[in-house]
């Protein structure tokens, strides 16, 4: 890729684990779109905080479970790209927009089995085609998964299924992107403070604290440790590195 500026595409990119990857990015130089899809409020902060830094970023809403949206929404990422940064493609894909859902397996409805595939899956296949054309060649995608498709907690099985497909998935597309030198790759978060799924996993002590005795670094992840992760994946170097599922967990249930 050239020296010109690179821009990213972040799904879910107003709060959380999708927050901390656009900063990351920003301060590395890279122009950053992030959709959310309520609030909005949120997303502006988002962008002004990264125009403090020196960066340039937008927002726009989108509902990344609904596949009808998608091609508006490539219209209208095209109309961003143009005017902002005078550019008719972006570098890198972050399909990280999702929702917890926690019910034991045989207490899971199909209304929230659906709504998890259209999030997690659904959306992120058929999102990633839409986008396809508009992804300059020499860039980068990274899906995000979780570590639960490594270990298991009762109550996450539909979430932790639509997971381990996007993972399948990650492999399929580096394969058949291979010769436009597109990497993709997935990086699975371990337990991170968030509001995710409520924001347990922030909010309760007991269960914080049985993650973190069962964390080889001795605690739970915070957000920038993935923005992080996400970030240097991103834009190090490290193209050779493709159809790999890269854990960031602190070595969590190791």
């Amino acid at each position: 890729m050239s020296n010109e500026t690179k821009i990213a595409f972040i799904t879910g990119g107003s709060r959380g684990l999708g927050r901390s990857t656009a900063l990351h990015l920003a301060d590395k130089g890279v122009g950053v779109v992030l959709t959310y899809l309520q609030n909005a409020d949120a997303a502006e902060e988002v962008c002004r905080e990264i125009e403090s830094r020196g960066g340039r970023a937008k927002a726009m809403r989108l509902d990344s479970g609904n596949t009808q949206e998608f091609a508006a929404a490539r219209d209208q990422l095209e109309e961003i790209l143009r005017t902002t940064w005078n550019r008719t493609s972006f570098d890198f894909l972050v399909n990280n927009a999702g929702h917890g859902s926690h019910s034991m397996f045989a207490e899971t409805t199909e209304e929230d089995f659906d709504r998890l595939m259209d999030v997690h899956f659904k959306g992120v296949y058929f999102l990633t085609q839409r986008l396809l054309p508009l992804i300059a060649d020499g860039g980068k995608i990274v899906n995000v998964s979780s570590g639960l498709t490594r270990f298991s907690y009762p109550g996450y099985a539909a979430y932790a299924a639509m997971k381990g497909a996007v993972e399948v998935l990650t492999n399929y597309l580096a394969k058949e992107l291979g010769g436009r030198n597109i990497a993709v790759n997935t990086i699975a978060p371990g337990a991170v403070e968030t509001d995710f799924g409520g924001g347990a996993v922030r909010d309760t002590k007991e269960l914080n604290d049985m993650i973190a005795s069962t964390t080889a670094l001795g605690r739970v992840g915070q957000p920038d440790d993935i923005g992080g992760a996400i970030s240097n994946l991103l834009v190090g170097d490290t193209h050779w590195i493709t159809a790999q599922r890269i854990e960031v967990s602190g070595g969590q249930m190791i």
